[in-house]
């Protein structure tokens, strides 16, 4: 009889599942609390901005829902969503002091952000590219040679675009600011020739925009951006929960509905790096 009741035992305790047992790192502090925190950056369409009522939204919001869902199936319970604005500059520093509990934007993943921070699955790919008035003259046959080019301070566009510049010694001057808004604001004053970021971002921005018609867009881009969202390093079961949540995304095909709602009804067919993406982060269950 003891030897059943040791073998029922067992099965109960192998068959239990995962989120009956002990919750760690974020998971326990969101269950605790009833409330997860998702940082983005106001002003980086499609990927995270606010819409007309100012609500977060995008492409990567969007993501980010769905991996809540699946936080509140893991941890049992209903969660409260507390969105808070971050900035290129403080993005990092708000993970590592619990301001927020996963970055949920357009973040470049890097091997030296690693250092800081631990990153999900790819979310999205892309490369950095220009935009410009489209009277602006400023981009002739001497390409940028004496020209003004803004970028975003801290982030990974700025030092590609250092990099292309020394390379190529072009003559041209890195003006730097501490958001899109304000390296939009500054484009259409002329204080700047042009404007570099993302292309999917400087998409987004025109798309957004109430007069796209005076934007320029430079179709060829000059660096890799591969975006993933990024959550406390050594936190590997909230990450993992994440993890699970994209690679479904990619393996049922349900990524190409909120790239078509955000991106592809605008831009038309999809790069082909996009579809590799999918497929090298669909990893199986």
């Amino acid at each position: 009889m003891r030897g059943k009741l040791a073998i029922i035992l067992l099965i109960v305790f192998f068959a239990s599942p995962l989120a009956a047992q002990e919750l760690t790192g974020t998971l326990q502090q969101i269950k605790k609390s009833g409330q997860i925190r998702i940082g983005y950056r106001v002003s980086a369409p499609p990927m995270s901005f606010l819409d007309k009522d100012g609500n977060p939204t995008g492409y990567s919001i969007d993501l980010c829902k769905c991996i809540v869902t699946e936080v509140e199936n893991k941890i049992g319970a209903d969660v409260k969503v507390k969105y808070v604005p971050v900035t290129a500059e403080g993005r990092f520093k708000a993970l590592a002091d619990k301001k927020i509990d996963i970055l949920c934007g357009s973040t470049t993943k890097t091997l030296s952000r690693s250092e800081l921070v631990d990153f999900t699955q790819l979310t999205f790919v892309t490369g950095a590219s220009l935009m410009t008035l489209k009277d602006n003259k400023g981009r002739d046959s001497g390409g940028f040679a004496g020209k003004k080019i803004g970028v975003v301070k801290n982030t990974t566009t700025a030092v590609a675009l250092k990099e292309l510049i020394r390379e190529t010694s072009t003559d041209a001057e890195v003006v730097l600011f501490n958001s899109t808004k304000e390296s939009i604001d500054a484009l259409r004053k002329k204080k700047i020739d042009a404007f570099s970021s993302d292309q999917v971002v400087l998409i987004g921005i025109v798309l957004k925009a109430h007069d796209p018609m005076n934007f320029v867009i430079d179709p060829n881009v000059f660096s890799f951006e591969p975006f993933a969202f990024a959550v406390r390093r050594n936190d590997a079961d909230f990450r993992l929960v994440a993890d699970r949540v994209i690679s479904d995304l990619y393996r049922s095909k349900k990524i190409l509905e909120i790239y078509d709602k955000w991106i592809g009804k605008f831009t038309g067919l999809r790069l082909p790096i996009f579809d590799a993406m999918i497929q090298l982060n669909a990893t199986p269950e």
